[in-house]
């Protein structure tokens, strides 16, 4: 699978809610851990493969310099046993106060800026098995699902970065954007 581009429309779309865990989705979602790997990310939304579905993948594993933490019913677990994660139609609630913290995306290559973000979430999502899960993640993985759940609402992460700082990155998106659209004209 192909990581879409900042200016490919379904970025911009709100996914729909998976009902069930059919072949097709479990498709989906192995795809997107391959896809997820291949690009050397730590968190895939279905939107970034075309895809407008409540769907993404995660795997934080290895990120040592920023640390998450995980509870499940309230027990604090180890990250690295539950990677790589999926979660379909997740509810986000924030528990943490907001702290600034650098950010990539698969869809914004080489480009990267400060978002604020709350440091602790309390999530509520089904698995790839179909089953409902809940717990609280902090520090990298708190991050991380509410970058990807924003782009499931086609929310980018440039819409979350202070003005000035977007100010500072505007000719690299301006750039890619046009890229982007050459590229969907050849298509």
């Amino acid at each position: 699978m192909m990581v879409v581009k900042f200016g490919t429309p379904v970025l911009r779309q709100k996914g729909a809610r998976i009902g069930a865990v059919t072949p097709a989705i479990k498709q989906l979602i192995a795809d997107m851990i391959e896809t997820m790997y291949a690009y050397k990310g730590i968190g895939l939304a279905a939107q970034q493969v075309g895809v407008a579905a409540q769907l993404t993948v995660l795997d934080v594993r290895g990120i040592t310099d920023r640390p998450s933490s995980l509870e499940m019913e309230g027990k604090a677990v180890e990250v690295d046993d539950f990677m790589p994660m999926v979660l379909l139609n997740p509810q986000i609630t924030p528990l943490g106060s907001p702290t600034l913290g650098p950010e990539g995306c698969l869809s914004f290559p080489e480009i990267y800026a400060d978002v604020e973000r709350p440091e602790l979430i309390e999530v509520r999502a089904m698995d790839g098995n179909g089953e409902n899960i809940q717990f609280r993640c902090g520090g990298l993985l708190a991050r991380a699902i509410q970058h990807e759940a924003d782009h499931l609402n086609g929310i980018l992460f440039i819409d979350r970065m202070a003005r000035e700082i977007k100010e500072e990155i505007r000719p690299e998106l301006d750039a890619l954007q046009e890229e982007t659209k050459r590229a969907n004209q050849e298509a």
